[in-house]
Order: structure tokens, then C-alpha cells, then sequence
């Protein structure tokens, strides 16, 4: 099987609990770090699944990277060949396929409800799952794409993810694993000073309290849409 390839845009953004599910599943993935432009494949013909992972970069930033991976993900779809995108990779996504990206009406960061569309591409991503607790870090969001489904919406951000066909686009993070929380929150503590006033931002401690069973089930969602994204692989 032709592998999964992953791209990761800063350091502390990695596969997290994709990894491990990919590993499980026996399917081979590889990451591919686009801050260092010369590692970028010239095609995508040569995989399986197309995955972007999050940073705290904008879109909308002009960075040599951004139009190479938007071509890669523009020929990923034309090949019907799956992808699926977190946070940062969700804009990316919807970029690429015409959308948007703009700032939020509040800064998301932590913990929150999120809720599944009442349609059918909804219903097909996440089973019997109607709410979740997803994590969040974004102070950005994208718009819906020409022919995309709205399937993910939360109180402080409509679109929370996407789906065109077999691809899906996430503004919410459900890959985070107890130890990415804990490194972004480290990482993070000068955002979350600044935007501790937005109705949207939790406190690194909010954050951390019952952490392993926030991850627990939220890995169990992930599972749920990460077992449906694989059944398209090509």
C-alpha cells in the first residue's frame, strides 16, 4: 500500500493520535515538514492520503510553502485521492478549493462542545455521535467551500468542519493527544495571557484538569472519523 503522507508545518504540530491509529491500522504514513521546502513531493501521485496537521501560522501569510501544498491538495481531490485536514490544514483545504479564511469572532482555545450537522455527509463521518468535546486553538476560520457539506459547528465558531466526498477539513483539533495539550499550553502561555478576557479561552489549567479522560474520549471520536477517512484510501 502506497503510504499516507502527513504534512506538518511547525515543530509541536505532529500527527499525534492520527499516528497511532495509522500505525495500528497497519497503514503506512510518513511525515513531511513543509517549513523545509525542499522536501515537498512535486506530486501527490504517489500516495495514499493527503493529511495536514495545525501551526500558528495564517493562510493567508505569504510563505514559500502555501501555494506548493495548496497545487498538492488541489491534485489530491483531482485524483480522488482522500484528504483530511486539522485546524491550520482544514484552512488549507478550504483554500484550495476556493474558500476563504478570515478572523474569528473570538479567539477558540481549550476545551468545548462541539456539535454534528443534521445531514447525511454528518451522519456518515460520525456515526451516532451528535456532541463531543473537541480541543481547540485557533483564532481563525474558514468558509465553506463550493460544494462542500457543513458537518461540525461549535458556540464560538460556526464552521468547525467540511466535507467534499471522501474529504474532510477540521477547524477543531481532534488529533491532540494529553502530551500535545501540555506542550502547546507551555508554548502557548503568552496567548493565553493576552486572550484571557475572550469568551472562547481557557486557561492552561482549565485545560489540563481531567486531561487523560478528555483525550480518552476524544481519541474515541477520532477513531470514529479516522476509520471512515481510511475506508477511501487509494
Amino acid at each position: 500500500m502506497k503510504p499516507v503522507i502527513i504534512f506538518k508545518h511547525v515543530a509541536h504540530e505532529g500527527p499525534g493520535f492520527l499516528g497511532d491509529f495509522l500505525t495500528q491500522q497497519n497503514i503506512p504514513w510518513q511525515v513531511v515538514n513543509t517549513f523545509e521546502l525542499e522536501t515537498l513531493p512535486a506530486s501527490i501521485a504517489g500516495y495514499s492520503g493527503v493529511v495536514l496537521m495545525g501551526g500558528p501560522m495564517s493562510v493567508n501569510d505569504d510563505l514559500p510553502w502555501i501555494n506548493v501544498v495548496l497545487d498538492l491538495i488541489r491534485e489530491a481531490i483531482k485524483r480522488d485521492i482522500p484528504v483530511l485536514g486539522h485546524c491550520l490544514g482544514g484552512q488549507l483545504m478550504s483554500k484550495a478549493l476556493g474558500g476563504t479564511i478570515t478572523q474569528n469572532a473570538v479567539k477558540e482555545i481549550g476545551w468545548g462542545e462541539v456539535k454534528v450537522s443534521d445531514n447525511p455527509a454528518a451522519k456518515q463521518w460520525f456515526g451516532e455521535i451528535e456532541i463531543f468535546n473537541a480541543f481547540h486553538w485557533h483564532g481563525e476560520t474558514f468558509s465553506l467551500p463550493a460544494g462542500a457539506t457543513h458537518v461540525l459547528a461549535s458556540q464560538h465558531c460556526q464552521n468547525q468542519a467540511f466535507s467534499v466526498g471522501k474529504h474532510l477539513g477540521f477547524q477543531t483539533h481532534v488529533e491532540v493527544t494529553a502530551d500535545m495539550v501540555k506542550m502547546w499550553c507551555d508554548l502557548g502561555q503568552d496567548e493565553l495571557q493576552a486572550s484571557a478576557s475572550s469568551p472562547g479561552v481557557q486557561q492552561a489549567d482549565v485545560m489540563q484538569e481531567t486531561l487523560p479522560l478528555h483525550c480518552f474520549f476524544l481519541n474515541k471520536v477520532a477513531s470514529q472519523v479516522y476509520g471512515q477517512w481510511v475506508k477511501g484510501l487509494v
